[in-house]
């Protein structure tokens, strides 16, 4: 199939059109025409191979909405003019006990992602900066008309990514939860944290979001650099929610956990992070991470989301806007995810 998008060609390099072919779609598959792009950390992390092993070409992207254009005639989950979304990973083993207890983002023989990767026929990815896409229909996920599309896009990483955590640590009405960053991740975190009825501190570095932080459903904002501030919570979180991808120090977050409380890593700064074996020791704290969810879990999510009207806060940007948006976000200029839309692509 003939595609087209939006591609790095080595970690210096600004994105720049780019033609590229993928496959022509099998019994199973579903091809989506791609109306809106979610930018992720991440995209900008693997674009200048800031993890190590980028594959170039790159077209990145993996926060992907739009309409099936057609189906292969296996599908049965969808139809031509349906909605779709597609996440991180477009396929895994399915065969392995994670992928069998619908964990496929843990599958053993490691998941293919969206972009950036290669499918087990040997054939790289591209993602969401494009025309289309063609996934298999286990990996499609379904979404409601009654939202904006282009905030739903990042529910697809930002959105899951901090779902799953909540729920595996059942975060509810009885929960003291703090979300540290309110940045694409963070924002996600307090909106979720919020209504699953907890009690929600955020974190912040930034006096300017206060205001922001308890419109979006804080019932407490800290700003980070207040040690006074901080003290006060110190024992008393049953979870922390860490968001933030650049260095910092999570011991000052480890310290505020009260008894078996848990700190989840979803953010990924570049550079390891230090842990001073005292701010785990103490309280039996636990220092965990994860990753996105599965797939049933991601559609769990978005029904979540459609049925309470939750979405991503998002600026919409026409996609020659990407090197402008990928500096923005390491400013942390942004409210909360910019969105490509995609119809903004060259034609030729």
């Amino acid at each position: 199939m003939k595609s087209r998008g939006y591609a790095v060609h080595d970690k210096k390099s600004p994105l720049i059109p780019f033609s590229f072919e993928r496959r022509e779609p099998g019994a199973n598959d579903v091809v989506v025409e791609i109306a809106y792009s979610g930018v992720c950390h991440s995209d900008i992390h693997q674009a200048r191979d800031e993890w190590g092993g980028s594959i170039y070409p790159m077209v990145p992207g993996h926060e992907i909405v739009g309409h099936v254009t057609a189906v292969g005639g296996a599908v049965k989950k969808f139809k031509v003019g349906d909605l779709a979304a597609v996440g991180v990973i477009v396929d895994s083993c399915r065969v392995c006990e994670n992928c069998k207890a619908d964990e496929q983002q843990y599958c053993l023989k490691g998941a293919v992602e969206t972009y950036n990767k290669r499918d087990y026929a040997g054939d790289v990815t591209y993602g969401g900066y494009s025309n289309n896409i063609v996934v298999n229909e286990n990996y499609v996920h379904t979404i409601s008309p009654k939202l904006n599309l282009a905030a739903v896009a990042p529910l697809l990483c930002a959105g899951i990514t901090t779902y799953s955590p909540l729920r595996h640590w059942k975060v509810g009405a009885n929960s003291k939860v703090g979300v540290v960053g309110l940045g694409g991740l963070g924002h996600m975190g307090l909106k979720f944290a919020h209504s699953f009825g907890a009690h929600v501190v955020q974190f912040t570095t930034s006096e300017n979001k206060i205001e922001d932080a308890k419109k979006l459903g804080a019932d407490e904002v800290v700003v980070t650099k207040d040690a006074a501030a901080l003290a006060k919570h110190t024992g008393s979180f049953d979870f922390i929610l860490d968001c933030v991808s650049a260095p910092h120090d999570i011991n000052q977050y480890l310290n505020l956990l009260r008894l078996n409380g848990t700190l989840c890593l979803v953010g990924l700064p570049e550079t390891p992070l230090s842990v001073a074996p005292f701010s785990v020791v103490a309280n039996r704290r636990s220092l965990a991470g994860s990753g996105i969810g599965g797939m049933n879990q991601t559609q769990e999510m978005l029904d979540y989301c459609a049925e309470h009207n939750i979405v991503s806060d998002i600026e919409l940007i026409s996609v020659d806007k990407l090197d402008e948006a990928y500096e923005r976000v390491l400013k942390a200029d942004v409210k909360y995810r910019f969105v490509i839309d995609m119809a903004t692509l060259p034609k030729g």
